[in-house]
């Protein structure tokens, strides 16, 4: 402090004295005065022994805390040695439950393949068995003769022959295309188009502008026909006329085949690229996709060469067998009005050769006298034979007189 030295009174009464470096308090008359030395000493015993006890007390917990410290440092290894024994027992149970689990699971893999293999054994038995069943069928339909009337008793009955040589096959054999055999007025591509076509519109009597096949019988699908545009339906020969060709039809007269060629039994509207498919297959060599139709299409094939004496090669037939057997009941379909014999356009025969002229009876008698006569006559040169003909005018004898 920087106050000079000397008495300074303090607001209480009390009075202190200040001689540059101590105070000196006089609290009251009779007290021995205090310095502030002996203050700060007696200040600093208070402090000293506050701070002793202080610094008991922290002793004192300071040797707490090791103790404690020890403790806790004994729990802590003991808790750790607890859950380390704790998590052995668990991973030791869940150890032992991923072990069983695992076997469970083989065990049921095991069951589901021994399950499947029961079930394949089954389903081989009981295919075996359907099979066994259906051969023992057909055997016993084989042995049964084919009921009277079906398409199955008919195939007997075609003749089985070698198929001939295509040669000199052309559409043109079978007479003009689409004839009017029936003499209806229409022609008999609309004939088959107005049979077999849904929902038709007409442009008149006889020409389909359009109309649905529904359902095509070789696909089984429903196809829409319009005039004019990419076909997709076509007029099928169901026995195809280079196949009747080489079997018998290459001998045929014109009349009959023109006929096979037009009659509504051979005829059948379908889809068109599965018919360019077929060429002129038979029923050993193509089927239609639609495994419904098969039976049908078969039962037609075997009426139109019943009904026209067209052959079959063994291989056929047995197709044809084979085929109807899975339908024996079948009927054979009716072989309609169409006559096996058309009556051939007139433009489609040879013109008859002109008859030759009338040869002019000679007169009864003629008689030249000369030559003279005969060159007056207009006959010079006169044959032998001819009227009027003698040797006295031939005088050379060739023949030739009045040359």
């Amino acid at each position: 402090m920087s106050a000079p030295a000397g008495w300074y009174s303090q607001p209480d009464g009390r009075q202190r004295y200040w001689d540059g470096e101590l105070w000196t308090e006089h609290f009251a008359p009779g007290v021995q005065p205090v310095t502030t030395t002996a203050v700060a000493q007696k200040n600093w015993f208070l402090r000293h022994k506050a701070i002793t006890a202080i610094g008991a007390v922290l002793l004192v917990g300071m040797f707490s805390s090791i103790a404690n410290g020890s403790d806790t440092k004994s729990t802590t290894t003991a808790s750790v040695a607890d859950s380390v024994a704790t998590s052995a027992v668990d991973k030791a149970a869940a150890d032992k439950a991923v072990a069983d689990k695992a076997a469970g699971q083989v065990a049921a893999d095991e069951a589901a393949h021994q399950a499947t293999v029961d079930k394949a054994a089954a389903d081989k038995a009981a295919a075996d068995k359907a099979a066994a069943a259906k051969a023992a069928a057909a055997k016993t339909a084989a042995a049964k003769p084919p009921a009277a009337g079906t398409a199955l008793a008919a195939v007997a009955r075609l003749t089985v022959k070698g198929r001939a040589p295509k040669t000199d096959y052309t559409r043109a054999q079978f007479g003009q295309a689409w004839y009017d055999t029936d003499h209806n007025g229409c022609d008999t591509r609309n004939d088959i188009l107005r049979r077999d076509l849904r929902s038709r519109q007409m442009k008149n009597a006889c020409k389909v502008m359009a109309g649905t096949l529904a359902p095509d019988p070789y696909t089984g699908t429903s196809i829409r026909f319009v005039y004019g545009g990419a076909s997709e339906v076509d007029i099928d020969h169901i026995v195809a006329l280079s196949d009747a060709w080489q079997k018998g039809a290459a001998r045929w007269a014109a009349g009959k085949r023109l006929a096979l060629a037009n009659d509504p039994l051979n005829l059948l509207a379908v889809d068109a690229s599965t018919n360019r498919s077929k060429g002129d297959g038979d029923t050993a060599t193509w089927l239609p996709p639609n495994k419904a139709y098969r039976c049908t299409y078969v039962a037609r094939q075997v009426a139109v060469k019943g009904k026209y004496g067209v052959w079959v090669t063994a291989a056929e037939r047995d197709a044809m067998t084979r085929v109807l057997r899975t339908c024996p009941s079948m009927p054979l379909p009716g072989l309609g009005s169409a006559s096996t014999l058309a009556a051939v356009p007139r433009a489609a025969q040879p013109a008859p050769a002109p008859a030759p002229a009338p040869v002019p009876a000679p007169p009864a008698s003629v008689y030249y006298a000369n030559c003279d006569a005969v060159r007056a006559a207009s006959a010079a040169p006169i044959h032998r034979g001819d009227p009027g003909y003698a040797s006295k005018l031939d005088r050379d004898g060739d023949g030739i007189g009045c040359e």
